[in-house]
């Protein structure tokens, strides 16, 4: 009996001391870390308590963290397919309106249509014999050529966008500060080539330009002993296009980031969706 005592005092004794040790521990290392080892850790997520067979309570974490895909509510694909041609429409409005004025061209500097890559040399070597002001004519009638023929270019726009088909509008919603833009040149820009060419090539004679560089050609032509030759319509008719394009991708960053510019119901619908993208 005595020896039955004994046994469960040594045990009551032993179990006593290394509760008391493992509260030392615990005090040591709070008092150097700061770390109390009786409070669970949590870590972007409820923690919940597991215990080990040495009796320190350790975390388990659960992630509650949320998705980062935007909530776009109950906005349908159609819906964003109408914002994005409402506000390339409005783009294409804007744009033309202050393309086709004098200097709407050639006095902004994002769209100024310069002497063709080709024919740069012509330029170096005019401006070499004094004949600088022809080269600045060229150049001039190029960009009152587009400002003229770009007067035609919104309904040509215009149609394009509304037979346009949006096969991923919520994509382009979300994604970049232009990319309704990008997916509008990148589906129609061969057929308003097509569509815009003649207009262009109307211009290029209604101003002038088609006799100024005729003459200017020509000149280098008989200066150098070399034969030069360039297709104006298809130039102009090209840097037009992405003039407009250039004023449409403004005015879809600014729809985009600035709400005052949401001049329409259901372009303050959907592109108020993409604020927190």
């Amino acid at each position: 009996m005595k020896k039955s005592i004994f046994l469960a005092a040594g045990l009551f004794f032993s179990i006593s001391t290394q509760a008391q040790l493992l509260d030392i521990i615990k005090s040591t290392v709070k008092d150097k870390t700061g770390v109390d080892l009786n409070v669970p850790v949590k870590n972007n997520g409820t923690a919940t308590s597991t215990t080990t067979n040495t009796g320190i309570s350790t975390p388990k974490t659960t992630n509650n963290s949320s998705s980062n895909t935007v909530n776009l509510g109950n906005l349908t694909s159609t819906q964003i397919s109408s914002g994005l041609k409402e506000a390339l429409n409005i783009g294409v409005t804007d744009g033309v309106k202050k393309l086709a004025v004098t200097d709407g061209f050639f006095r902004n500097e994002a769209v100024k249509i310069l002497m063709p890559e080709k024919l740069r040399k012509i330029d170096t070597t005019l401006r070499s014999i004094g004949m600088g002001s022809l080269a600045d004519e060229g150049v001039k009638l190029l960009n009152r050529a587009a400002e003229d023929a770009v007067t035609e270019a919104a309904p040509i726009f215009t149609k394009a966008i509304t037979s346009m088909t949006i096969t991923d509008a919520k994509n382009i919603l979300l994604s970049s500060d232009n990319a309704a833009t990008n997916y509008l040149q990148t589906k129609t820009q061969s057929q308003l080539f097509s569509a815009f060419q003649p207009k262009v090539k109307a211009s290029l004679g209604k101003v002038g330009a088609d006799a100024v560089w005729k003459n200017l050609i020509s000149k280098y032509n008989t200066f150098t002993g070399q034969s030069v030759t360039t297709d104006l319509n298809e130039y102009v008719t090209t840097e037009t296009i992405n003039g407009v394009f250039k004023m449409v991708a403004d005015k879809e960053s600014g729809i985009r980031n600035t709400p005052a510019m949401r001049t329409t119901s259901i372009l303050q619908k959907v592109f108020g969706a993409q604020d927190n993208k």
